[in-house]
């Protein structure tokens, strides 16, 4: 028996179908703009985890979900009569025309150096932003973004004009001046204020600027961490397992003591 094989046309036939006044779908017709924004989302980082996990078996299936994202915004535009699907492929489309000049352009140039590609890449952008009338470098930042991610992004467009350290010894002060601005406003037995908060903010905001000027993307860093403390805890976990008494019997020493074992183990 032959699968029938779906095409793009077939996709947004589907979306209509969904969103159809009387025969759709309940959950599909009550869905607006803002409510999708969570799904999209979660569905990007379902992409994000399939690659890092490197199944490439699922990633088709992921990338699909992601891709119905899109179309249902593109169903929502239309059905406003604000833009459709072929709106959003014609924007795509002109912008990557636009700025890759030296792919596309008259005196196409394949041979540009990483940081001329970078320069070219950003004054396009610039004048973007001037055709739309945003006058801030930061104003096309989108604020959804996760927060450490955008704290680089912010970091790396202010110090294209020069609003940035050109050594590493005053970054590195700046985040030994947040901790201790941090350790100022804690109050024992009481709950985080928002002095503290902000000092917290400022602290994760002053190190990943040291893993911008280190080379380093603070929200890859940071997986990797989380991976490697969960593998690790799980770990705990089978050694307490083991030892047949909860977590309530062991002290802290005795977990930390597990810890440093399931450490020993791995392989450097």
């Amino acid at each position: 028996m032959t699968v029938q094989q779906y095409q793009l046309d077939d996709l947004l036939r589907i979306m209509t179908q969904l969103r159809h006044p009387e025969l759709g779908c309940p959950w599909d017709k009550q869905q607006t703009f803002a409510s999708i924004v969570p799904f999209t989302l979660e569905e990007a980082y379902e992409v994000a985890d399939a690659i890092a996990n490197e199944d490439w078996q699922e990633l088709p299936s992921e990338l699909g979900d992601l891709l119905f994202q899109v179309v249902f915004y593109a169903e929502l535009g239309r059905e406003q009569q604000r833009f459709d699907f072929n709106d959003v492929v014609h924007r795509i489309c002109h912008k990557l025309i636009t700025r890759h000049p030296h792919v596309f352009g008259e005196l196409a140039d394949a041979n540009l150096s990483e940081q001329q590609l970078k320069d070219n890449w950003e004054q396009q952008k610039a004048q973007e932003r001037n055709a739309r009338t945003q006058t801030s470098i930061l104003a096309d930042i989108p604020k959804a973004l996760p927060s450490l991610a955008r704290a680089v992004k912010i970091q790396k467009r202010v110090a294209r004009v020069g609003f940035d350290w050109d050594e590493l010894a005053p970054v590195v002060a700046k985040v030994h001046e947040e901790i201790d601005e941090v350790l100022a406003e804690v109050q024992p037995q009481q709950p985080a204020s928002a002095a503290l908060k902000e000092e917290v903010g400022d602290l994760l905001f002053a190190v990943a600027n040291l893993a911008r000027h280190l080379g380093v993307n603070p929200e890859e860093a940071l997986h990797v961490a989380n991976r490697k403390f969960e593998r690790r805890f799980r770990g705990v976990e089978q050694k307490v397992a083991q030892s047949g008494k909860p977590f309530s019997d062991h002290t802290l020493q005795s977990l930390d003591q597990f810890w440093n074992e399931v450490k020993t183990t791995e392989v450097k």
